[in-house]
């Protein structure tokens, strides 16, 4: 039986017990349904064999080729990962349309006898419903963003007001990237994979309150972020924490301590910024780095990189705003920080508490 799903959240609500992509390793790892697992009937390799003889020999030969692949993989997957399974098992079955190779194997699981369905129209009408959510639909709920200087703790009051029962899109955390030049976190998602956890998080919104965003560039890391949300983002009223630049570099210090405990990788990113700065200046950050004057380090990048150029990006923006002072970044100023803030997007957003 094929399900249609209309909504990001239906899927979920129809309680399967698992979601099994059957499309290949790679068509996998670039996106995937939320939570599915990745069971192929086709490898990479014997995908592209299959398609080869279609084309160039004919189609009643690749799906006899193809056929046997899918059933000798479909043993291989009965007998490992599905070997634990019950008889009251059901499962949700997708490939790329939901054509040959969901429904050859649905057809397996359902000769064994477990309630299999298969998702009408696969991965692609999956997807369309994630392109749907982020590139045709305006955001639902009104957009204030979260804004102030670099080191000002932006990511970790957005988790705080989360934390309050604030909502927040956190687009750092979705990117898997802190948003600067020293900001990796290790492997970054796919755009499509990013543009899901987005579409996820805009369809669960409540548009009666307003929804809290960190101020960021049009790409987080290498992620870009979708038109509609970007307009949003510019055009919202806009909350920033202001605080000294002595609490801004100690923050830092504290913060990207992953950064300052891998010199090697530290003196990478502040070669990049040669073509920004003279010789003189980058040679004083590598040698404060080399000595381990962390702070001293944060504190001359943001004077003469970070915070001149933030102040170009701000004036870009159209939205009114508010400051909320901060006269320390410590892990005990950050609560109090957080419920100013918090009662500041209250007062600039239309919604407001709601």
């Amino acid at each position: 039986m094929a399900v249609t799903v209309t909504a990001l959240g239906q899927l979920e609500a129809m309680g399967f017990d698992d979601v099994i992509d059957v499309r290949s390793p790679s068509e996998f790892a670039e996106d995937h349904v939320p939570g599915a697992i990745s069971l192929p009937v086709l490898d990479d390799e014997e995908r592209a064999r299959v398609g080869t003889i279609y084309t160039q020999v004919s189609p009643f030969t690749a799906r006899k080729l193809g056929a046997a692949l899918v059933a000798r993989n479909a043993a291989r997957h009965l007998e490992g990962v599905l070997a634990d399974r019950g008889g009251g098992w059901r499962p949700l079955v997708y490939c790329w349309r939901g054509g040959q190779r969901s429904g050859s194997f649905a057809s397996i699981l359902a000769q064994i006898g477990w309630r299999v369905e298969v998702l009408a129209g696969g991965y692609k009408a999956w997807r369309a419903l994630v392109v749907q959510a982020v590139y045709d639909q305006p955001v639902a709920a009104p957009v204030v963003v979260l804004d102030g200087n670099t080191g000002s703790a932006k990511t970790e009051v957005l988790a705080l007001l989360a934390a309050r029962g604030v909502q927040v899109l956190d687009l750092e955390g979705m990117a898997n990237h802190r948003g600067s030049l020293f900001g990796a976190m290790g492997a970054q998602p796919s755009q499509k994979t990013f543009e899901a956890r987005l579409a996820y998080g805009l369809a669960a919104l409540d548009p009666g309150r307003p929804v809290v965003v960190e101020a960021e560039s049009s790409k987080v890391g290498e992620c870009r972020v979708p038109p509609q949300l970007w307009k949003a983002m510019v055009g919202a009223p806009r909350v920033a924490i202001r605080a000294p630049l002595a609490a801004r570099a100690e923050y830092l210090a504290r913060a990207y301590r992953d950064v300052t405990e891998d010199r090697a990788r530290l003196s990478a990113v502040l070669e990049q910024l040669r073509g920004v700065h003279g010789a003189e200046v980058i040679e004083g950050w590598l040698g404060l780095a080399a000595e381990g004057a962390f702070e001293a380090l944060a504190g001359d990048l943001m004077a003469r990189h970070y915070d001149p150029r933030y102040e170009k990006h701000r004036a870009r923006m159209g939205g009114a705003g508010v400051e909320v002072e901060a006269g320390g970044l410590s892990e005990a100023d950050l609560a109090g920080l957080a419920e100013r803030v918090a009662a500041a997007v209250v007062r600039v957003s239309p919604a407001g508490a709601g």
